[in-house]
């Protein structure tokens, strides 16, 4: 047996405010529309990691997803650009990258993260 894939789903009432968040801002595809069931990603080749922790480092809460960006400045002027408050960062961290968090529209903490 081999895992083929692993996805991460989120409860909503209303999927349709994931558009903006994940499609417009963070560029990711709408794979997938169920219209109850919508899936975003990319055709193009994705590592997925699965994480468990005491805390998200640096003191912070452990967040719910983890997005890593080729260019987390861009990100973080895209989530400036859209209102949407930053919690924490941006960041150098000891262990070498540079990150922020932000919640998406179903409150769930979001760190993007590049690697320096």
């Amino acid at each position: 047996m081999q895992v083929k894939r692993i996805m991460a789903n989120i409860a909503t009432s209303d999927v349709e405010k994931a558009e903006a968040f994940y499609g417009d801002i963070l560029g990711l595809e709408r794979l997938m529309d169920h219209g109850w069931f919508q899936t975003y990603g990319s055709d193009q080749t994705m590592r997925v990691q699965m994480s468990f922790a005491s805390e998200g480092g640096s003191g912070t809460p452990v967040p719910d997803l983890s997005i890593e960006v080729d260019d987390v400045e861009a990100a973080l002027a895209r989530f400036k650009a859209a209102d949407i408050p930053v919690e924490y960062g941006p960041v150098s961290e000891p262990w070498g990258v540079r990150r922020f968090y932000v919640r998406d529209p179903f409150g769930k903490l979001i760190n993007v993260l590049q690697h320096e």
